[in-house]
């Protein structure tokens, strides 16, 4: 893994899979005030903690000797997770792990995520997004393969209307579909091994769940 990869530490909740660690060895690190306490499950030393640090309280600094923290104030204008993506593309990030980036208690900062996600997938940054159980990939205008296991659940979320999208390797392929904008035909798909995707216009995220088999 180069040193452009950068892994953001976000607080939502987050389950140390063999799939997420793989995914942010070697990687870079920024935590986003709380997304500090998954560092040490993901094997990771951040070189930056920001934020406001109202949600790592409990977490004592000099846990982490040798972290720079870069505090924010509370009333501000951006998450703690933006300015940490901010300084990684400062950094040279060309490529972004969002981790604990879906699911907790905020569905208002999940659903932020994914559309950070898209954003940054179209100023051309690879952008990942997980929860460990649950991975997320923006899936805009080009060919995209996931490697899922065989008989493991995903669904592709269509954020804007959807033409000529191509879903390959799949219990229901799709081939040049057009995909009304807020239609649930493309939830609740199943891998048949890695999972091929194109799509000619619009902005969509893949959301696999490669541990989940109760589709199978």
């Amino acid at each position: 893994m180069t040193d452009t990869t950068f892994t953001i530490l976000l607080g939502g909740a987050l389950i140390a899979t063999e799939r997420l660690k793989a995914a942010v060895a070697g990687s870079r690190a920024i935590a986003a005030d709380g997304g500090m306490r998954h560092a040490a499950a993901l094997g990771l030393s951040p070189e930056l903690w920001v934020g406001d640090f109202d949600s790592s309280a409990d977490l004592p600094v000099e846990d982490f000797p040798g972290v720079p923290r870069l505090p924010y104030p509370a009333q501000k204008a951006a998450t703690d997770g933006e300015i940490a993506v901010e300084e990684a593309l400062s950094r040279g990030a060309r490529r972004l792990v969002l981790a604990g980036a879906l699911g907790g208690e905020r569905s208002d900062h999940a659903l932020m995520h994914l559309l950070s996600g898209v954003a940054l997938a179209k100023g051309g940054i690879e952008v990942m997004m997980s929860s460990g159980s649950e991975e997320a990939f923006p899936l805009l205008g080009h060919d995209f393969t996931l490697d899922l296991p065989k008989g493991s659940l995903f669904s592709v979320l269509g954020l804007s209307p959807l033409a000529g999208l191509t879903i390959d390797n799949a219990r229901y392929p799709l081939t040049d579909f057009a995909l009304p904008f807020g239609s649930s035909r493309t939830i609740s798909n199943v891998a048949e091994g890695p999972v091929r995707f194109s799509l000619k216009s619009g902005d969509a995220v893949v959301l696999a769940r490669p541990y989940d088999f109760s589709g199978a």
